[in-house]
C-alpha cells in the first residue's frame, strides 16, 4: 500500500473548516462537471460558474482563501456504470494537496460486505470519513443492509456524514429526476445514532422540513452534529439558530456545499444572522478540529 494520508494543515493559518464541498469532476476528464442534473443544481442555487471542478482546482481555491476543507464525490452505486471520479483518486489526489484538503469516501450500502471491506482499505489509506446521500443513492439510512458498513466506521470512530431534508439534487427537474425525498428524513438516523455510538454523525444542510426532528436527535444522542452547508445562513429558521447559540453550540460545523454555494458566499451572509459572535469560533473551524482530531496530529 502507498504512503497513507496524513494531514498537514497548519491550524493556526487557516480562519475556517468546510465540512461541505464537492468534487464534480476527475483529472482524467476535467471537462465533465456532472452533466445536466449539475447544470439545474447550479440553476436551482442561483450558482456562478465557478472553478473547483477537479480536487486541484478545489484545493487552489481554498488554499488562497486560508479555509480548509473536506471533499468528496458521491457513490451512484454497483448497479451504475463505473466512476470516472473514484474515491481512490479523491484519496491519492488529497496527499498532493495535505495542507489543505481532508478527503471523506462515499460507498454504497448496496455494496454490502464488499462494501465494508472497501470502507477498511480506504481508511488505512488515510480518509478522515464518509458521505452518504439517501436521495441520490435511494435508501433508509436505518436500512440493515446499511450496517455491515456502519460496523466498520463505528470501529475506527470515523465521522459519516448524512445529507438530511430537501435536495437541489433533482430540483425543478421533470419529476425531480426521479429522487425522492422520503430518504432524508432525519428521523431514519436516530436508531442508527443508538446502535453505532462511536460513529459520529453528521447532519448535513438545515433538514427542511424536519428542522426540529434533527435538532431533537442531535440533543437527545451526544455522538450528532449539525452541519450547516447547502443554504444561505440568511435562510437559516430560528429554531436552528437558536440551538446553535445555545445546546449545540459545540456540535455545530461550517459547510458550503462549494462550488454551488461558496464559502465567501456562506460567510459574509452569515454576518446577516443572529448567530453569536461567542459561538462563530467553534462553528467555523474549531468544533471540526476537535470532531476530526486534527490538534492531535498537528
Amino acid at each position: 500500500m502507498s504512503t497513507p494520508y496524513t494531514p498537514a494543515i497548519d491550524l493556526g493559518a487557516i480562519t475556517a473548516l468546510d465540512f461541505h464541498t464537492h468534487v464534480h469532476a476527475s483529472v482524467s476528464a476535467p471537462g465533465d462537471e456532472g452533466g445536466a442534473q449539475l447544470a439545474a443544481m447550479k440553476k436551482y442555487f442561483k450558482s456562478e460558474d465557478k472553478p473547483g471542478a477537479t480536487l486541484p482546482d478545489l484545493a487552489a481555491y481554498y488554499r488562497q482563501r486560508s479555509i480548509a476543507a473536506v471533499t468528496f464525490t458521491v457513490d451512484k452505486g454497483p448497479s451504475a456504470p463505473d466512476p470516472v471520479l473514484t474515491n481512490d483518486e479523491i484519496l491519492n489526489l488529497a496527499k498532493e494537496h495535505s495542507d489543505i484538503v481532508l478527503p471523506f469516501a462515499s460507498i454504497h450500502p448496496d455494496r454490502g460486505e464488499a462494501g465494508a471491506r472497501e470502507a477498511e482499505r480506504l481508511i488505512a489509506g488515510g480518509v478522515r470519513g464518509f458521505k452518504f446521500h439517501p436521495n441520490a443513492q435511494a435508501f433508509f439510512p436505518d436500512d440493515r443492509k446499511c450496517y455491515p458498513l456502519y460496523e466498520v466506521l463505528n470501529a475506527h470512530q470515523m465521522p459519516a456524514l448524512f445529507h438530511t431534508g430537501q435536495s437541489g439534487a433533482g430540483a425543478n427537474t421533470r419529476g425531480g429526476s426521479g429522487i425522492l425525498l422520503k430518504y432524508s428524513n432525519p428521523l431514519h438516523l436516530d436508531e442508527v445514532a443508538a446502535d453505532f455510538p462511536d460513529m459520529p454523525v453528521v447532519l448535513a444542510h438545515p433538514s427542511f422540513p424536519w428542522q426540529e426532528e434533527a435538532l431533537a436527535i442531535a440533543v437527545h444522542k451526544p455522538s450528532v452534529w449539525i452541519e450547516m452547508s447547502g443554504w444561505s445562513p440568511k435562510y437559516f429558521p430560528p429554531v436552528l439558530v437558536q440551538y446553535a447559540n445555545t445546546m449545540l453550540k459545540d456540535r455545530i460545523l461550517f459547510g458550503s456545499d462549494f462550488p454551488l454555494i461558496t464559502p465567501d458566499r456562506w460567510l459574509s451572509d452569515l454576518e446577516k444572522t443572529e448567530i453569536r459572535d461567542s459561538v462563530k469560533p467553534g462553528l467555523l473551524k474549531d468544533n471540526a478540529v476537535r470532531l476530526l482530531g486534527l490538534a492531535k496530529e498537528s
